[in-house]
This record gives C-alpha cells, structure tokens and sequence, in this order.
C-alpha cells in the first residue's frame, strides 16, 4: 500500500484510539455516565453528558431496536464507502479528510453497538449560548474532514492526468 494511504489509515485509526480512550475516561474515572451528569472543565467548555440515539443534530432518533441498527449499517456503510475511495485517492490532503471521518465514522459507530446511543459530552459554551450541540471527538474529526474534502474540491486545484488529444 503506497504511503500516502497508510497515513490516511493511521489517521483513521488515531482517531478511532483516542475517542474511545477519552470517552472511556469520561464515563469511567470522571464518572459522568448519566443524563445530567456535568463537570465543569473552564468557564466555557464542560464534560456533560449526553446519549445521543440520533444521527448529527439529533436527527432520526433511533427510539427502536430496528432504527438502532438501520443507523449502525447506514453508518458502516458509509464507512466502508469512505474506505473504498481511501484504497483509490492518493492525495495525502483528501486521504487525511477521509482519514478523519473514518476514524470518527467507526467510533461512533461502536458506541452505537456496545450502548444503543453515542457518548456525546464536549459542551462548548459562552455563557447561554452554544455553537454547537453537546459533541464528541468522532463528531469533531468527523466535521473537520468533511470540511477538509470540501475546501480542497472547491479550491485546490491539482493536475489533470495527461489525457490523449484525438487527431
């Protein structure tokens, strides 16, 4: 497997590591495993719990066993998808992107399979306001790489591959 796509997996496993690793840590030693478990970290960013059962913003609750695993196959089939194009891609910018939400892809997915719901608890805040609902580090790498994937189809322009002109 050339090297670019190795990093672009490790990328995907870095992820994968350190979001369960904090998530455990979160539920485990700083024991906030309960709806309205909250541990405030700085003035504007706390640990708080939050099972998630739907999809980004809290969309197609899945409130059933079959919508619990229609999203846990609807999930690794993207990450399969996302898995393919990373065998294929060779650019190292687009394989981080797709690196990033693997990684996040698989680690929610195996919350979703181990409690029913993900474990979300960043709670970035200022004062009242949120930016962004209650997240994780999946969400986050998931976020970025799509953001990633999107800049660089709109404003990185890489070479056409030297096609053969017809005479």
């Amino acid at each position: 497997m050339p090297r670019n796509r190795l990093i672009g997996f490790a990328v995907a496993a870095a992820v994968f590591v350190i979001d369960q690793l904090i998530k455990a840590w979160v539920v485990g030693p700083f024991g906030l495993d309960h709806l309205g478990a909250v541990r405030e970290v700085v003035s504007f960013f706390d640990l708080r719990f939050v099972p998630n059962v739907g999809i980004s913003l809290g969309l197609l609750p899945a409130d059933s066993p079959a919508m619990r695993w229609g999203l846990v196959a609807l999930t690794a089939a993207i990450a399969v998808g996302v898995a393919f194009w990373m065998r294929r891609e060779t650019v190292r910018g687009d394989l981080i992107g797709l690196g990033l939400v693997l990684g996040g892809a698989i680690g929610n997915i195996l919350d979703r399979i181990r409690f029913g719901y993900v474990v979300d608890y960043a709670d970035l805040h200022f004062g009242e306001w949120r930016p962004f609902l209650v997240f994780n580090v999946a969400d986050a790498a998931i976020t970025i790489g799509v953001v990633i994937l999107l800049l660089r189809s709109l404003f990185v322009r890489t070479p056409a591959a030297a096609v053969p002109q017809e005479k």
